[in-house]
């Protein structure tokens, strides 16, 4: 049994603690009550239940009833839309169960034909990557499969700043000259109309795979295989561009089972999904579907730590305990990323295919070098930038989009500032570089709903920006000159209806409220049976309803660390990260001795052997 009283709704809430309202808010479904009545909390948003909707309540007592759940991990699994029937196989994904013939994806047989003449042949292959960690995972992947049968691979991660996204002539002509015959491009390529003209004219033969945002006029290539291509009826474009290469990889692996000679020398794929899990996660992709299950068995394959480079940055970034899929998301992915923001653009490639120990335990320890420099590097952009539209927004507070940019920024770090500006102020914001040649390089993030990938890609169209794509929630782009008025107003005209209509229902969603003599070891671990949380599975939010704020610090880079007690005498450690400067840290901060409603996720936290529960906090609201 868990420790403390557990309370999972606001009726019960109420119930179990017998206090009145102080406010009463009349329920009707235009209008659903707020969960403890919490209509405006301190960072500005109402608390809803999520399991508010009579038939999620219904799924929810009906998966207690014929699976014996705990009603805890019930009600997270109902707010999440899985119905009693699917409880089974959501819990337990199972990759035969969800992989779908690969031969679906449109133009897969002729790049497997390509790739297995080039296996067959043993030429020369050079794999053209992008320099995030799903461009890195996707090289890393297709370049061990290939040298596994003895071929030649150049890899080639361009340099953010030199290069920019994407392939580029000068990259494809030295590969070309490096002796490569074929080239492929991994999480980039779908748009890259030049470079892939001039890699035809060289002889090389080109396949994309790719899952960004496709225009209605492709590259001339061999295949380009990218579940995003708008003729493409898979349904599979919530895969990242590693998934979309593990599938590619299976399709290759049945080609050439067929073969005698390869028979003996086949790759057991699934010794690649942490790779694949890596770049699903870092990536933001939904965790749906099949995304879910490469997440889950990803992670069991990172957790016997059987691939060198992974071991040793798992080491460098000091995580004793299993790997998680949030791990993934803040420790392993930003080290990675640190290397194509303001190092070397190649580490991350390098690292994940080594099999050599010392190599992988010294580029690991400059991937995390390089993560701490970016981090100062990062917060003092973000600080200049939140001031810049703190002073927008005190004359325009309705702008749909934020746009910041300065001559002053990192290009390594514009997508990280866009995205603190996206959680800042709660709507779609880009951030740029003004270049010395007068360019400016910008990298957006966005909210749900609003597509910002679409956005760019009409704003390349009307001629507003040089180059640019992405996918609903990231961009990236190139405007011609440092004047990014333009490009702000086409943003805001495009988005200002979705973005006014999400956040008109912006909400914190609470799956529960609990007293921290609740919040144990064993009781996080039940809820996590619900995961891996990610985009499109959001992790579960629960609250601590008038627990008193016994002691509040900053602690490491602007986190505040709090101690929490419930009126029943029993404490919590919880911690506000990133919030020192903003209005949650703030209201942490000056409420030592108050009680409160506390909002967040739960973890375990190990230490010397030893389990802790804690809270990682969302938001926190008063109460009369």
């Amino acid at each position: 049994m868990f420790a403390g009283p557990v309370v999972v709704s606001d009726a019960v809430l109420r119930q179990t603690w017998r206090y009145d309202p102080p406010v009463s808010v009349a329920f009707s479904l235009d209008a659903p009550r707020a969960f403890l009545d919490v209509s405006l909390s301190v960072l500005g948003r109402p608390w809803r239940d999520r399991c508010a909707d009579p038939t999620v309540q219904a799924y929810a007592a009906t998966m207690v009833q014929a699976y014996a759940l705990p009603e805890l991990l019930a009600r997270v699994l109902a707010g999440r839309s899985i119905r009693p029937a699917e409880v089974d196989a959501y819990l337990k994904p199972r990759l035969r169960d969800l992989m779908p013939d690969p031969d679906c994806l449109i133009d897969m047989a002729p790049a497997v034909d390509r790739l297995a003449r080039a296996v067959q042949t043993s030429e020369q292959v050079a794999i053209f990557g992008d320099y995030d960690v799903d461009g890195a995972a996707s090289a890393a992947l297709l370049a061990s499969y290939l040298r596994g049968f003895g071929l030649t691979v150049h890899i080639h991660i361009p340099d953010r700043i030199t290069e920019g996204y994407g392939p580029n002539v000068a990259a494809v002509e030295a590969l070309r000259g490096a002796g490569a015959t074929l080239l492929v491009t991994v999480d980039c390529g779908t748009s890259g109309h030049a470079p892939l003209e001039a890699a035809a004219a060289l002889g090389l033969d080109v396949i994309v795979l790719d899952h960004h945002g496709a225009p209605e006029h492709l590259p001339p290539c061999r295949a380009l295989v990218n579940p995003n291509r708008l003729d493409d009826l898979s349904g599979l474009g919530h895969l990242c561009a590693a998934g979309v290469v593990f599938l590619t990889l299976v399709a290759l692996n049945r080609r050439l089972r067929g073969k005698i000679e390869f028979v003996d020398r086949l790759p057991d794929l699934a010794q690649s999904l942490d790779l694949v899990a890596l770049a699903t996660v870092a990536d933001v992709v939904p965790l749906v579907g099949l995304n879910r299950a490469l997440v889950v068995q990803g992670l069991k394959v990172m957790r016997a730590r059987g691939r060198i480079g992974l071991a040793a940055l798992l080491d460098a970034a000091s995580l004793a305990e299993p790997p998680e899929a949030w791990h993934l998301g803040y420790l392993v992915g930003p080290r990675i990323n640190a290397g194509g923001r303001i190092g070397d653009a190649a580490l991350g490639a390098t690292l994940l295919t080594t099999a050599d120990p010392a190599e992988a335990s010294r580029i690991a320890v400059e991937l995390d070098r390089l993560n701490r420099e970016r981090q100062v590097i990062e917060a003092e952009a973000v600080a200049a930038a939140e001031a810049e539209m703190d002073h927008v927004l005190s004359f325009d507070p309705e702008r749909p989009v934020l746009v910041a940019a300065s001559a002053d920024w990192h290009p390594g770090v514009v997508g990280l500032i866009a995205a603190r500006l996206k959680e800042r102020f709660g709507r779609p914001a880009f951030a740029f570089a003004l270049r010395p040649d007068g360019t400016a390089t910008g990298s957006g993030r966005s909210i749900m709903g609003a597509d910002l990938g679409h956005a760019v890609r009409t704003a390349v169209e009307a001629g507003l920006a040089l180059k640019g794509g992405g996918h609903a929630m990231a961009a990236g782009v190139t405007l011609p000159g440092p004047d990014v008025t333009g490009f702000r107003d086409h943003l805001a005209s495009v988005l200002s209806t979705t973005v006014a209509e999400a956040r008109a229902v912006e909400a914190l969603l609470v799956d529960g409220a609990i007293s921290a003599g609740g919040v144990t070891a064993e009781l996080v671990r039940t809820i996590h049976r619900a995961g891996p949380f990610g985009s499109a599975a959001p992790e579960p939010t629960f609250v601590l309803p008038r627990h008193r704020i016994v002691d509040a610090a900053v602690v490491g880079q602007g986190h505040v660390r709090v101690r929490l007690r419930s009126r029943d005498g029993q404490a919590i450690g919880a911690i506000a990260f990133r919030s020192t400067q903003g209005p949650l840290g703030q209201a942490l901060l000056s409420s030592i001795g108050k009680e409160v409603h506390v909002a967040g996720t739960l973890s375990v936290d190990t230490w010397r052997g030893a389990e802790r529960a804690q809270m990682r906090i969302c938001d926190l609201a008063y109460f009369d």
